[in-house]
């Protein structure tokens, strides 16, 4: 199907995914509420393809920009696409409203993904017009150089949505991962949840610091994850694969799960500790640099992978 792809919501997320979809070839149409958002699009994005040439990832970044067009009203960036992005506030209620928006104008066959984190799309696609034209595409921060895509329907989304919404995504050079029914996080944010879950009981029992506990994952967990996952890392890790490590680790396991009984909310208190220790090792003002160091580290990353070793 022809036609061009079309970002509803500009922040973060959504610069991320102009710039994923104008790399790979398609021409683009970004629409956001916000005019001063509009107005510093092209520079943000601008900035971020500078940034990847700088690492040999791509080639011309000019030529990238020119297949992004700004738009001044939603209907101009989805009439005549065929798959729309949203990627508005994480709320219920704003992403209801702009999927009411959306439905009467899409053409024919056109789907739409939105970037939610972890709302299922039934909370907010219930009542819009094409419905079974909707699912979830959430991608991770920045999805330019973390490719992976969870593709999640909705009860009512038709088969035709969700494989065309993978072809894309493969298509385009991201990872989709099919979340076979839905789930409030989805995959990956459930993964993350479980780890952060016990990062905040270690520091709030006075086992290690903050700094301490990323260290575990920075130099150590994360240096396999960042080539394998969970399954593969434990099926290496024993001589006889999955099925040993599980016999001998397993009841390792089971003994830590139950020693977590009653999850609690992070409480106010603990959340001012770690946050006072994050901010004794990074300042606020330093933020946006930090983020931009974790973008070239990732570029790095991306470039490394590109390779092939």
């Amino acid at each position: 199907m022809p036609g061009h792809i079309g970002i509803v919501g500009a922040g973060l997320v959504g610069s991320g995914w102009a710039v994923v979809f104008a790399r790979a070839g398609e021409p683009v149409r970004v629409y956001d509420a916000a005019a001063a958002t509009r107005d510093n699009f092209m520079a943000v994005v601008g900035r971020q393809l500078d940034d990847l040439k700088g690492f040999g990832l791509i080639d011309d970044p000019g030529a990238i920009l020119s297949r992004i067009q700004i738009c001044d009203n939603l209907e101009d960036a989805v009439r005549g696409g065929r798959f729309i992005q949203e990627s508005v506030l994480e709320q219920v209620e704003v992403k209801r409203e702009i999927s009411a928006a959306i439905g009467p104008l899409l053409d024919d066959g056109a789907i739409v993904g939105s970037s939610t984190s972890g709302i299922p799309g039934s909370a907010f696609t219930e009542g819009a017009v094409n419905r079974e034209r909707f699912l979830v595409t959430h991608p991770v921060n920045p999805p330019y150089l973390v490719p992976v895509v969870e593709v999640v329907p909705a009860p009512w989304t038709a088969r035709e949505t969700v494989d065309t919404a993978m072809a894309l995504m493969a298509q385009v050079g991201q990872s989709p991962v099919l979340v076979r029914r839905e789930i409030e996080g989805f995959i990956l944010n459930r993964l993350q949840g479980v780890l952060l879950r016990e990062a905040w009981a270690l520091f709030e029992e006075g086992y290690a610091s903050a700094e301490d506990i990323d260290k575990t994952v920075s130099e150590g967990l994360g240096l396999r994850w960042s080539f394998m996952g969970p399954f593969e890392t434990i099926d290496l890790n024993a001589p006889g694969g999955v099925a040993d490590y599980a016999e001998r680790l397993g009841p390792l396991y089971h003994a830590i799960q139950k020693s977590r009984a009653g999850p609690a909310p992070w409480s106010r208190e603990l959340i001012d500790r770690v946050d006072g220790e994050r901010r004794q090792a990074l300042a606020m003002n330093d933020l946006a640099e930090r983020r931009n160091w974790r973008d070239r580290r990732l570029m790095a990353l991306a470039a490394h992978k590109a390779g092939q070793y």
